[in-house]
């Protein structure tokens, strides 16, 4: 039996199975394509000690299930072709029958919002969805789901779609493409997963145990697993960690805004969009605002628990009352309602403080929702009269709860990966890097553990494809530090030490006015040349920095994986490099002469490092003759 790794047996045996439902995992559906070529798990849930005898095609194997329920067999590797029926069926009688299942290569894509992007908000939508007509192409989307533990089952059974018409609209653009580029040199059944959500970080899409190799995240996992046994101690964990982070910031601050210090101002009745309420300072405002009221009880009121209802917080709240935190959440959309444990309220005045983090488009407390503190008898005190005061842009932005549903940790993962439990892929493709900008030093550690977690239970060599950031941002005019720049050489140095990974690099076909660029053909397509080139075929992905050495009065950087040459577009001269010694950076002349570029030093400078495309949205003009660009790096230069 293949080796399976205990994160996903973990994840399998996480939850009971119910007495009746189905016995195959949700991703064993009708038209599903399964992997060829090595030994296929099929798995499920059924009743616990019941056998489960599976057949696919000419092969049977048994299983029993597990005292939680879970069980798995491994059927005998089996080559292209199909259809078959897949049929499950337990020793209680119970069955599962799935019909024209294809035995293929299946690839999972997931990301954020440019993996998620569909066909039909992509360039020459109309036309790429009526031409779409590919029964060998099939497709399976996974819905959003976060989750504090790993889940065993999906909260809705994905799918599975034929490349037509009606589906291959609202599928993944990027990675329907790449999947369109690969079926026209191989007619292998191809089968895609998509599991992506847009706005989310890398970290929500990863295991506490590959978070733990990834970096220090212990404190929050472990504030995570605490909300699982103890929500309010969670919570008020939580809390503290918000204070301390503001405190640090605030040097000498005596206390902060969640007990009532800082300069407040009433805000309008009801509330509502702060862009709204005439306040010049809030007017285009992204940034934290806190907010206040107070609600007076007696002794008698005080004593026991309550709830409390705030309403709606575009987009993350951390709440407090009398200092101790009582909830975290995101979405803009969900109506908050806290546990407020006894002990926390007083007699007199107690004070109700949540702050509000909003990083895009409008935010504030909103909604009609009436907000209120609801004690143990049902009485309802309203929360009608509120004081704000806007937090300063240098303080930054505050850390996010563990449970956050796109910016916590495995919050992603628990929900939408943790499901599929050991099902066969071919390979990973992920497009995601927007929204970890912000803490671009973490992020080529984050990267090495996710593709290394997406082959656990697979082929040790499993490829996996990583697009690169596209260009996006303001027209660049002079040498500068760039968050975008750092997490492209993040996702640049991952794939480089990883051996079985490739670059899709994109800075030439973004938009830098559109975070969301809809030229998602090229970037299937170089998704496509990169699982070519593993597979083994002659084809390059784009040329990347070997090595910079000084050569006199210039730098000489040499270039692997170039088509035939490198040339420059609308001038001689390659635009885009520059030189940097200990103080700075500067723009420095170059050419380009067959797989290296030669990089003038300029006057009173000692280089010891070259970089090239520094910058959110990048100006140069150096590809190969393949159309590549030459993609963004930075890397050190040898005496």
């Amino acid at each position: 039996m293949r080796r399976v790794a205990p994160i996903l047996l973990a994840a399998l045996a996480a939850t009971p199975a119910a007495a009746q439902g189905p016995l195959l995992n949700g991703l064993f559906a009708d038209h599903a394509v399964v992997q060829r070529g090595r030994p296929l798990p099929v798995f499920g849930e059924a009743r616990p000690g019941e056998a489960v005898t599976v057949t696919l095609g000419d092969r049977t194997a048994t299983a029993k299930a597990g005292a939680n329920g879970a069980w798995r067999v491994d059927l005998p590797a089996m080559t292209a072709g199909g259809p078959y029926t897949l049929e499950a069926r337990a020793a209680s009688g119970a069955s599962q029958t799935v019909s024209d299942v294809l035995v293929g290569d299946v690839w999972l894509c997931s990301g954020q919002s440019n993996m998620e992007l569909p066909v039909e908000r992509g360039n020459n939508s109309w036309s790429e969805i009526r031409s779409a007509n590919d029964d060998g192409l099939r497709m399976a989307y996974v819905d959003h789901a976060d989750s504090r533990s790993p889940r065993t089952t999906f909260t809705k059974a994905p799918a599975w779609k034929a490349a037509k018409p009606d589906a291959v609209g609202s599928f993944s653009a990027a990675c329907y493409y790449m999947a369109r580029e690969l079926r026209k040199t191989d007619k292998t059944p191809l089968g895609l997963v998509h599991a992506s959500w847009g706005g989310s970080a890398i970290e929500a899409w990863l295991s506490p145990a590959a978070l733990r190799k990834a970096g220090d995240y212990g404190n929050d996992i472990a504030t995570l697993e605490l909300s699982l046994k103890d929500r309010p101690a969670a919570d008020r964990r939580w809390g503290e960690t918000i204070k301390a982070w503001w405190s640090l910031r605030h040097k000498g601050a005596a206390g902060g805004p969640w007990a009532g210090d800082g300069a407040w101002t009433p805000a309008p009745q009801g509330l509502g969009v702060w862009e709204s309420w005439g306040v010049p300072a809030l007017a285009d405002f992204n940034g934290m605002v806190w907010f206040e009221t107070t609600a007076t009880l007696t002794a008698a009121q005080a004593k026991g628990a309550a709830s409390l209802e705030i309403g709606m917080v575009d987009e993350v709240d951390t709440t407090f009352v009398n200092g101790v935190g009582v909830g975290s959440t995101s979405g803009a959309g969900t109506v908050r309602t806290y546990p407020v444990a006894a002990g926390t309220l007083k007699a007199g005045a107690n004070r109700i403080v949540v702050s509000a983090l909003d990083t895009y488009a409008n935010g504030g407390m909103y909604g009609e929702a009436a907000r209120a503190l609801v004690l143990a008898d049902g009485t309802r005190i309203p929360l009608t009269s509120w004081r704000y005061q806007i937090e300063p842009k240098e303080t930054g932005e505050p850390p996010r709860a563990p449970w956050d549903t796109l910016s916590g940790v495995s919050t992603l993962y628990n929900g939408m990966l943790a499901p599929m439990g050991p099902y066969a892929f071919k390979g990973f493709a992920w497009y995601q890097g927007e929204s970890n900008t912000g803490r671009p030093q973490t992020y080529e550690p984050l990267l090495r553990e996710l593709l290394a977690e997406r082959r656990v239970g697979q082929a040790a060599d499993m490829p996996a494809l990583v697009v690169q950031l596209a260009n996006y941002g303001k027209p660049q005019l002079a040498p500068e530090d760039s968050w975008w720049a750092q997490v492209r050489e993040a996702q640049r140095l991952a794939v480089a030490k990883d051996g079985h990974a490739a670059l899709a690099v994109i800075t030439d076909i973004g938009d830098p006015s559109d975070i969301h660029p809809t030229n998602k053909q090229d970037v299937g397509k170089r998704l496509a040349r990169g699982a070519k080139r593993l597979a083994g075929q002659a084809v390059t992905t784009g040329p990347s920095p070997v090595a910079a050495r000084r050569m006199g009065q210039t730098v000489e950087v040499v270039f692997e994986q170039v088509a035939e040459r490198l040339a420059t577009r609308g001038s001689d001269k390659a635009i885009g490099f520059e030189l940097c010694d200990a103080i700075g950076c500067r723009f420095a002349d170059a050419r380009v002469e067959g797989d290296r570029a030669v990089v003038a030093i300029p006057a009173g400078l000692t280089p010891i490092r070259v970089r090239f495309a520094w910058a959110d949205a990048p100006t140069f003009n150096v590809f190969d003759m393949a159309g590549l660009p030459l993609g963004p790096f930075e890397i050190a230069v040898a005496p």
